[in-house]
């Protein structure tokens, strides 16, 4: 197709510097605008959440670079019950991390970026298995069940780790936003997902959950997204609501939360408060990162990565070997 010279009189080149400098104005004015937008911050926070889901899956598409990696193993027999796997060279009993993956209960992936490179790239090379997971989405697929995919997918890796080099006995699960809030859904009652074949595991660290008491969250003003999510009845509310079956046989946790975020910390406080209440081994810790460097940084040398590192030291002397963390 030919394109004329002029557009409704105006010049292409002409017409897109008028396009620049309407984009250059709606960016100065941003800041100004996104306040009174943002109610105090409710709304502020779902356009942040959309556009996190929306980067998870810009990077799904884009990939990670891999090293040793068993790609789409199959825990399930939907296409979306898939693992990647990790591998050290030559591994031998080694301890394994499970990551599931945020974006909202219905985006993100497995090969995201922010998922898996900075945690490959320091924790592989140390002798550890590191094992992302995929699993069904809304709205085809509830939260309820999205616990019960992620419960069945750290079963499988607890019934092949051997096949992989790796020890059955020194897992941790480690999930972000709405993938901490099924790890720690499944965290707060193990026995209640048994019946999938899960059996207890070392610990679980969870990053940047805002979701810890669902019940509590829908009775108050809140997000769009978690609507979305959680519907709008009050018995399923409960049956999704982490900290409300949070009880003496769940796994030891840290929990990270962004002080950049109104709830985060908060949510994260009151579920490790409640823990602790029971006797359940359980930490905070309060990073000055963004929701998405939550995710992101972890891995990258410094004393945020470090830390993480020091908790998952405790769990065993095989992690605690592998890490090599100086206190």
């Amino acid at each position: 197709m030919r394109w004329n010279n002029t557009m409704n009189g105006v010049k292409p080149r002409t017409h897109r510097r008028t396009i620049s400098r309407f984009m250059l104005a709606m960016l100065l004015l941003a800041p100004t605008l996104l306040p009174q937008w943002s109610h105090a911050g409710p709304l502020r926070e779902l356009w942040q959440a959309r556009r996190q889901a929306q980067s998870e899956e810009q990077e799904a598409r884009g990939g990670a670079s891999k090293g040793q990696v068993l790609e789409n193993v199959a825990y399930g027999s939907s296409d979306q019950e898939r693992l990647d796997i990790y591998l050290p060279h030559q591994p031998h009993q080694a301890p394994l991390i499970v990551m599931v993956h945020g974006g909202g209960w219905r985006g993100g992936d497995k090969d995201s970026r922010s998922v898996v490179v900075n945690k490959i790239e320091r924790w592989v090379p140390r002798g550890l298995i590191f094992v992302t997971v995929n699993y069904p989405m809304l709205p085809d697929t509830s939260v309820l069940q999205q616990a019960n995919y992620v419960a069945r997918a750290l079963a499988y890796v607890e019934q092949h780790a051997a096949q992989w080099g790796g020890d059955s006995q020194q897992i941790v699960l480690m999930g972000h936003s709405a993938g901490a809030h099924l790890s720690a859904l499944i965290g707060a009652d193990p026995g209640r997902f048994a019946s999938l074949g899960l059996k207890p595991w070392l610990g679980t660290v969870l990053l940047d959950s805002a979701a810890m008491d669902v019940e509590s969250i829908m009775s108050s003003r809140h997000l769009r997204l978690y609507d979305d999510a959680f519907g709008n009845d009050p018995g399923y509310w409960h049956e999704v609501s982490p900290i409300l079956y949070l009880g003496h046989q769940a796994a030891p946790f840290l929990a990270v939360c962004s002080s950049r975020r109104q709830t985060s910390c908060e949510e994260a406080e009151r579920f490790a408060s409640k823990a602790q209440q029971l006797q359940v081994s359980s930490s905070v810790l309060r990073e000055d990162l963004s929701h998405r460097d939550i995710n992101l940084q972890l891995g990258t040398e410094g004393d945020y990565t470090r830390t993480v590192e020091r908790f998952m030291s405790g769990l065993s002397a095989g992690l605690a070997a592998a890490l090599k963390v100086k206190s």
